[in-house]
């Protein structure tokens, strides 16, 4: 791994190169997407038909595309008795949390005949995207299904790509543990049209969440609007903060857990520890020669692996909240006592035995979090991303009488006559 000082005059132009990297505003990929998102429009089952063919191989039809419910339940009931466990313990801990931040309506009275309140509702049917691929990840599945049913959603619908030999087994137990309603054949950015406009076969969403590959994310953004979205992802990152009295052999592996994902991923140390870089260094190469996805981790590291040595720990911290990382690991001594001065974080992991893996499958705690520092103005999935809120408003007649002549001035401050007069027909027909 790259060593760099913070105080290194070529330090700002590689920061920014970690900072910048895997943005979806690529003009060819959005054409390319765009092309897709308005041919599945226009031409519904046909195009996303097509599209599946090309881009998965597999041929499908209305009669096809859907997974039946006894296939989901099938994939569960010869899902090994290990994985099983697995699945089942992160779907209980994952509910257990999010239970946690179910929002009741509420409302209050004032004396002067107001009643003003916010009604919570959940959103009709959502669809979620799970990649299904090489590169399946059942856990997400569990981390935006189960806030989904927590919320009250009425239908939630999972999109995945298939294989040649069907969609992943994993998935599909994933989803019977979680409750998902139903499961749909398909991938990329074909499959975000599909929930976002509908066609024959697949029924139109509120919305749309989970992560993908640069097309889902590109396509995501380009559908938001007609759909909510959950946001946009991009490739994985960790920020581990360090004060060096770590083993670097398992700050090593922290680093290349996030390096396997993608040849995007970024994976920074940040410590004041000279010495303890350079083990940590030794120890990536090590540890690389021995992975079975060695390659992408290689590449990632290459590109996007960085050991940044800071002049004290407040610098190090700096450094984080400008990065805004979707993951941090605080591995020092005292990791509550610094965790006040962490502002721009996705999500974080408090000292040396709380592996940013366990955040990945059963912490409880959700997994689909902010990348690319939008950590700075965005949160993880959350129950509260699938409901809506509604707000209520109750005038008697005499607090009308007592506010109304004021919301006159300000529709005749904005040039609104009509909306003056909405309320002056009011008071006036209460004095005659």
């Amino acid at each position: 791994m790259k060593i760099i000082g913070s105080s290194d005059r070529r330090f700002k132009a590689v920061f920014d190169r970690m900072k910048g990297r895997g943005r979806v505003s690529d003009r060819t990929l959005e054409n390319a997407v765009r092309k897709i998102l308005d041919d599945v429009r226009r031409r519904g089952d046909r195009a996303l038909f097509k599209y599946g063919m090309r881009f998965d191989g597999v041929s499908l039809d209305p009669r096809t595309i859907e997974v039946l419910p006894e296939e989901i339940r099938e994939a569960l009931s010869k899902l090994d008795k290990g994985a099983a466990k697995a699945l089942k313990l992160a779907a209980r801990r994952i509910e257990r949390y999010h239970r946690r931040q179910i929002a009741r309506s509420w409302s209050y009275i004032e004396t002067t005949g107001i009643e003003l309140g916010q009604e919570i509702r959940p959103l009709e049917r959502v669809g979620i995207y799970a990649p299904g691929g090489l590169a399946a990840y059942p856990s997400t599945v569990l981390m935006a299904a189960m806030p989904a049913r927590i919320a009250g959603v009425r239908e939630v619908i999972l999109a995945t790509p298939p294989g040649r030999s069907g969609v992943n087994p994993f998935i599909l137990a994933a989803a019977a543990i979680a409750g998902v309603d139903r499961v749909f054949k398909m991938g990329g950015a074909q499959a975000i049209a599909a929930l976002a406009y509908g066609t024959e076969s697949v029924p139109a969403v509120d919305k749309i969440v989970g992560p993908g590959n640069a097309y889902v994310a590109m396509a995501k953004r380009m559908v938001f609007g007609s759909v909510g979205i959950d946001m946009i992802a991009g490739p994985s990152e960790i920020m581990i903060v360090c004060d060096g009295k770590a083993d670097p052999v398992v700050i090593a592996a922290d680093l290349l857990a996030q390096a396997e994902h993608d040849e995007l991923a970024s994976a920074i140390l940040l410590t004041t520890d000279r010495p303890f870089a350079r083990s940590v260094a030794r120890e990536v190469d090590l540890q690389l020669g021995e992975l079975s996805r060695r390659g992408i981790a290689r590449k990632s590291i290459e590109k996007y692996g960085l050991i940044v040595l800071t002049a004290d720990i407040d610098e190090a911290l700096f450094i984080v909240n400008r990065f805004a990382p979707e993951h941090l690991e605080l591995v020092v001594a005292d990791p509550k006592r610094i965790l006040r001065k962490v502002r721009n974080a996705g999500a974080v992991f408090l000292g040396p035995n709380t592996p940013e893996v366990l955040g990945d499958y059963l912490a409880g705690p959700n997994h689909i979090l902010p990348t690319g520092g939008t950590a700075r103005f965005s949160s993880p999935l959350g129950v509260y991303d699938f409901v809506k809120r509604t707000s209520l408003i109750s005038f008697t007649a005499g607090a009308l009488e007592k506010y109304g002549a004021e919301a006159e001035t300000f529709a005749r401050l904005e040039g609104l006559e009509a909306h003056g007069r909405a309320i002056a027909k009011r008071l006036k027909s209460k004095k005659s």
